[in-house]
């Protein structure tokens, strides 16, 4: 069996337009004929996210228990029973639970691939491994959930949402990002303009390395 077409939309933090933006493609697949369903989507609450998301077919989530906590994850088994021509799976960094059939979303997406399905997913440049450390320098925040760069380099299409540091700033004042209550904290923390200006010259190199796909695009939000 063929594996499928992998579409990685990269971004340089939280609210840049990743999740919106593979979202919109997934409705132009829709309208091209294709058949598409989210396996997962995680909007944050972002109202825009979801609106965006409507009209689209979902796979349900699966309730697991952790830590004595009721969690909604990704149902695998559900995705590759439902079988799309394309499945949209959001944050593909993501750490799974105990007891689950793989430890990361992004080898719950290598058996979907493997599968023959095609796969839309997001992710931020911080979650890649060789990045931690400088963007630990250069934000004061230590990303927890990592993957191997070499994920990247699985990917047949690496897209990179692009936004200037003042329009993601003015997206969180908004309210487009987090709650109220969070936002004047991650603007004295993680989205200093100095580090968001960080975050995107290091986006960009990255998207640059050779070890990526020949095919690779920018979208300026």
């Amino acid at each position: 069996m063929d594996r499928g077409h992998y579409k990685i939309f990269l971004g340089m933090a939280a609210g840049v337009g990743k999740t919106y933006r593979m979202l919109q493609e997934g409705h132009a697949e829709v309208t091209a004929g294709r058949d598409v369903a989210i396996g997962y989507l995680e909007p944050h609450k972002r109202q825009e996210t979801s609106d965006q998301a409507r009209g689209l077919e979902v796979v349900p989530r699966r309730a697991v228990t952790y830590r004595e906590v009721e969690v909604g994850e990704m149902d695998l088994p559900g995705v590759l029973a439902r079988r799309p021509d394309l499945a949209l799976i959001d944050e593909l960094a993501h750490s799974n639970p105990p007891g689950l059939e793989h430890g990361k979303r992004y080898e719950d997406i290598a058996e979907v691939l493997g599968a023959g399905i095609d796969i839309f997913s997001t992710v931020n440049v911080q979650h890649l491994e060789s990045l931690n450390d400088r963007v630990a320098e250069l934000t004061g925040v230590r990303v927890r959930e990592t993957v191997p760069d070499s994920v990247l380099g699985t990917a047949d299409e690496v897209v990179l949402i692009d936004l200037t540091p003042e329009a993601l700033v003015a997206r969180l004042r908004a309210g487009k990002i987090y709650p109220g209550d969070n936002i004047e904290a991650a603007l004295n923390n993680f989205f200093r303009i100095e580090n968001l200006a960080a975050l995107r010259e290091v986006s960009l190199r990255q998207v640059a390395e050779p070890f990526l796909p020949k095919q690779i695009s920018l979208f300026y939000c």
